[in-house]
């Protein structure tokens, strides 16, 4: 069992009233990532993912630098931006890391004291808070640089109306394919370098009022030839959750070494998205030609009933089904849960997604580490680079 600073049986209120409220958060705003090309990204999100279009902004909006297509299902919103210059920091940012996480947006009641509170507590400032207005109202913005060249913007919004932020229009496209069933963005994982673990912990815990709830070491994290270590970090009411990974000692190289080596640096290693129906969700994925990880073996599906049996709980799923699909369970004391993990969506090693539904369980799938990083490992072989 993975060490906790305080017992998931007490439920999330009591798991996290420690964590101080001098920021409050109220979820995700939006992801924004740079990436090369991005009229071709929104694209393929929409194709393979099921997002449909939303925003825009670009030259026809009187942005000269720069093209955004903003990307919406159910609750979640990603951003693909990209250089229109070669001069652009998002060329570099490119150039640099590939396709990748540039800002983690989280929506705020007053993004002045969001910026105020951080940044007397040790917060290094991206952008003072900014007013953005047009005829819908009016945004508030400030940001804040977390590890590597990551960003934290905070957003207020309570005064506008629009489609997303000033400076955006309203995104018309006749081709919009249908949902996949995500609904919301549930955790992001960060990988730092190595030694560098605890003092991103404490870093949030400092500057954002985070709690560490949850922490797995690499006795915990480990397969035959490599183990990495990982504390979760969440805000005061759980809505937005932050594991922090960074290397261990092994055999050979670790995921997260691997990353750190072809993102060329720290960075968002991946986002977990949330369905209610993670069977449905993963066949459509999987038609529109999402790949994922490699199935675990027939041992691992014969285990799933003691697993769930030390909880007492019965899982309403088909193992059959969920092993046809490559989807893999844990369960803890409040409940289980189904997640599943794409291969890296771009050339580079580094950024995936993992699919999760919960049926109660608060945690992140520790019983799954060792299937899930054997899975990984014969994907770094198959490059070369284990």
């Amino acid at each position: 069992m993975a060490k906790e600073v305080k017992s998931v049986n007490y439920g999330l209120e009591k798991i996290f009233e420690g964590a101080q409220d001098f920021l409050p958060l109220l979820g995700t705003d939006y992801v924004e990532f740079y990436v090369g090309n991005a009229k071709q990204a929104a694209h393929f999100y929409k194709t393979a993912f099921g997002f449909q279009s939303h925003a825009y902004a670009g030259l026809e909006t009187g942005v000269k630098d720069r093209a955004s297509y903003v990307l919406k299902q159910d609750k979640i919103r990603l951003v693909l931006t990209t250089a229109l210059t070669s001069e652009s920091p998002i060329g570099e940012h490119v150039k640099k890391h590939g396709d990748g996480v540039k800002v983690v947006a989280l929506w705020v009641e007053d993004a002045k004291s969001a910026w105020k509170e951080t940044t007397k507590r040790g917060a290094k400032s991206y952008m003072e808070p900014t007013v953005e207005k047009d005829e819908h109202g009016e945004v508030v913005r400030s940001g804040i640089y977390t590890y590597g060249e990551t960003i934290h913007m905070f957003v207020e919004r309570k005064n506008y109306t629009g489609e997303f932020l000033p400076g955006y229009q309203k995104w018309e496209s006749d081709y919009n394919p249908t949902s996949t069933g995500l609904k919301y963005i549930d955790h992001m994982v960060g990988n730092v370098g190595w030694g560098e673990m605890n003092t991103w912990v404490k870093w949030y815990e400092d500057v954002m009022g985070f709690e560490n709830f949850l922490s797995f070491d690499d006795k915990q994290i480990h397969t035959e030839y490599s183990a990495l270590m990982s504390k979760v970090m969440s805000n005061g009411n759980g809505r937005v959750k932050f594991p922090i990974n960074e290397p261990a000692e092994g055999k050979k190289r670790s995921q997260i070494e691997e990353y750190l080596d072809f993102y060329e640096g720290p960075g968002v290693q991946h986002i977990a998205v949330a369905t209610d129906n993670i069977l449905q969700t993963v066949a459509e994925l999987r038609n529109r030609g999402i790949e994922f990880l490699s199935t675990p073996p027939q041992t691992y599906y014969d285990a799933i009933p003691e697993r769930l049996g030390r909880f007492d709980h019965n899982m309403k799923e088909d193992i059959e089904a969920i092993k046809k699909l490559g989807i893999m369970v844990d369960a803890d004391e409040e409940g289980y849960l189904l997640q599943i993990f794409t291969k890296p969506v771009e050339d580079r090693p580094t950024l995936f997604f993992e699919i999760i539904q919960r049926m109660g369980a608060r945690g992140f799938g520790a019983g799954n580490f060792k299937a899930l990083f054997e899975s990984i490992e014969r994907e770094q072989e198959k490059r070369g680079t284990l």
